[in-house]
């Protein structure tokens, strides 16, 4: 700043030197002043608040992540609708199989009328098999249990699934989807055809059974002997037992349908968990980030009318060392 006695010297033009710093300074400011509107960004640069750059960063992270694990929880969400349409499909045809075997069950059919029941009942086991196989996420067979050392089906056990919900390692969610074909549905997981298709603790069937096992690598078949030699005919007795082989399957099922539904119910939870939190992270950054526009279009108007002053100021200054001239007249 100029002080008494700089207007007479006129090699050094103190006043103008201010002059030109003061529009320095101005014309800076109304640089940084366009940038924060044109990004729309209150921070530009760590320099512009240092603090406040690595506590947005660390905000941005995270949401990135919380974004992330919404979707995983959308997949997620997939995953179980698909398993909880095929176990729909499975529980219709164990019903049909009971429908059928209470109709079986009545003395006014022959052994002719129960062969075709039984042939149809091995159907639907056989459908409950094929739907096993073909449900199917990224390659995974959902419904035939655990996977072995080779990455393959073992047809038994629970095929596990742990999903990442949340940004941070520990949050996740653990479910399972018990196997779900003929052998695991009516216990045949030993190494013998299961006689009487005990399924549970249900009676001794004579005529019915489960063939093919898990052990042996199968899914497990429905058979029932036919009416060819009636001494080995399935009988109206053996398809009463049988009523409750089903009735303890259509209670296996019932439990994998109740665990499928927790876990969705807790996806659903974590999803709206996951909403709000998006949603607070990004308001946080926001508010550290953002430009205020009308904060910054009033000091661009302020900007202005400086630049214009210091501007007219600096021309001023420069017709200074003119008066000198006067002393030399």
């Amino acid at each position: 700043m100029s002080s008494f006695g700089d207007l007479n010297r006129v090699n050094t033009n103190i006043q103008s030197l201010d002059s030109q710093l003061s529009l320095n300074r101005i014309n800076r400011d109304m640089a940084d002043n366009q940038l924060r509107m044109s990004t729309g960004l209150r921070i530009n640069r760590a320099e512009d608040d240092a603090a406040g750059y690595s506590i947005a960063t660390k905000l941005d992270s995270r949401v990135e992540g919380l974004e992330q694990a919404l979707q995983n929880v959308g997949d997620a969400k997939s995953v179980l609708d698909i398993t909880e349409s095929s176990f729909d499909t499975i529980m219709d045809n164990l019903i049909e199989m009971k429908g059928l075997a209470t109709q079986a069950a009545n003395d006014t059919l022959g052994d002719q009328e129960r062969e075709y029941i039984g042939e149809q009942i091995s159907a639907l086991g056989n459908d409950i098999n094929e739907i096993a196989n073909q449900t199917v996420f990224q390659d995974f067979q959902l419904l035939n249990g655990d996977l072995d050392t080779d990455g393959d089906p073992t047809l038994s056990g629970t095929f596990g699934l742990t999903f990442q919900v949340g940004e941070r390692a520990q949050d996740t969610l653990d479910t399972g989807i018990e196997a779900v074909n003929v052998a695991a549905l009516f216990d045949a997981q030993g190494g013998d055809p299961v006689e009487g298709v005990t399924a549970g603790g249900a009676e001794d069937i004579a005529n019915i059974r489960v063939e093919g096992t898990v052990a042996d690598g199968a899914q497990g078949e429905l058979v029932f002997n036919d009416g060819a030699d009636p001494a080995v005919a399935a009988t109206a007795e053996d398809f009463r037992h049988f009523i409750g082989a089903i009735d303890n399957a259509i209670d296996s099922m019932a439990d994998r349908v109740n665990e499928v539904g927790v876990a969705q119910s807790s996806l659903s939870v974590r999803e709206v968990t996951l909403s709000e939190s998006v949603s607070a992270n990004e308001s946080a950054s926001s508010r550290i980030m953002d430009t205020d526009f009308a904060k910054e279009q009033s000091e661009s108007v302020r900007l202005q009318i400086l630049q214009q002053t210091a501007t007219s100021a600096l021309a001023q200054a420069n017709q200074g060392p003119q008066s000198v001239l006067g002393f030399l007249g």
